[in-house]
């Protein structure tokens, strides 16, 4: 197109300040209106969140005992917790190694049931309504106190053990088989990863995989070239909502244990001993120093969990971000 019909296009003259004050006022009435409903949003963002959030950071410099006002004390419990405290190192171990086995174990069952329900068969709903029900029930009370009679010494599991002329086994009791006990709690709730497994399953084209079959690819093949590819985000952010939610664990090692993180320490979950500290011990400037350094701790690990899915993670436009 010539530059001549360029200048034959009509221009639209820019709105003086007068112009602009006369026009309609509607988009500013919708958007306050809009403000307005949202006002409740706000109001309990910032007393049930970010004013609780800023005043923990202020008790974490600072001797508060719940009674007495607080005293300003610097970095002395950051640096307590780090030269002269055994108990947070175990606490970070146990949580470090609940976080190991418990993230891909759970993932790993999601996605191996999600695979066998992503089928067409008569009651299958059914069966995806039984394979995600341990997820509601899971993390509850009443189920964990369930699974601390089921693996004491005379419960069910032990008892089933001698059954078949094994020796009874007080796995609640024993600091060898208490964590792992635990494990297996957390481990049998992954039907929501499992749901989003499937959700991630539905959304594969059919043609992949017809494609594969005509190229000769079996079933390994198929899963490892095309369902896992494809997958990824799935798989993302799956993993990256089971570890944090492994790192704040507290309900099952608080209820098996009887809220003391034995046998030997061998349940003391970091949370479970942030508890302790603050509720048992009155040392709420303590406790809020722990509570800053998990949720440092859980934001690095999810920055790095980012910075490496660049490797791994492809999008529907086959890149990666």
């Amino acid at each position: 197109m010539s530059s001549t019909a360029r200048l034959d296009r009509p221009v639209t003259a820019i709105p003086t300040r007068k112009q602009r004050k006369a026009l309609p006022t509607r988009g500013v009435a919708d958007r306050t209106a809009g403000y307005v409903f949202l006002l409740p949003w706000f109001a309990g963002l910032a007393v049930f969140t970010v004013g609780p959030l800023v005043y923990s950071l202020y008790l974490s410099f600072t001797d508060y005992d719940l009674l007495d006002p607080p005293k300003w004390a610097g970095l002395a419990n950051y640096r307590q917790m780090f030269t002269t405290d055994p108990r947070f190192f175990h606490a970070v171990r146990v949580t470090l190694e609940y976080v190991v086995v418990v993230t891909p174990v759970k993932l790993g069952l999601g996605l191996a049931v999600a695979l066998l329900l992503n089928r067409r068969r008569r009651g299958i709903g059914v069966y995806r309504s039984l394979f995600y029900l341990p997820s509601l029930l899971g993390t509850s009370v009443a189920v964990a106190l369930v699974w601390r009679s089921m693996f004491a010494q005379g419960g069910a599991v032990s008892d089933g053990l001698a059954s078949v002329g094994l020796p009874k086994t007080d796995f609640i009791n024993n600091p060898t088989w208490s964590l792992p006990a635990i494990i297996l709690l957390s481990c049998w709730q992954f039907g929501a990863p499992m749901v989003i497994f499937l959700a991630g399953l539905k959304q594969i084209p059919a043609e992949l995989y017809d494609a594969a079959d005509v190229d000769g690819a079996g079933k390994w093949q198929r899963f490892w070239h095309v369902t896992v590819p494809l997958l990824s985000p799935v798989i993302f952010f799956n993993l990256l909502l089971e570890t944090i939610n492994s790192f704040q664990a507290f309900t099952p090692a608080f209820i098996v244990s009887g809220g003391t993180g034995g046998p030997a320490d061998s349940t003391l979950f970091y949370t479970l001993y942030l508890y302790q500290t603050g509720f048992n011990d009155f040392r709420f400037g303590y406790a809020s120093a722990m509570a800053w350094v998990l949720l440092a701790a859980v934001g690095v690990v999810t920055a790095l969990m980012f910075r490496l899915s660049r490797a791994w993670v492809f999008y529907g436009d086959g890149g990666n971000r």
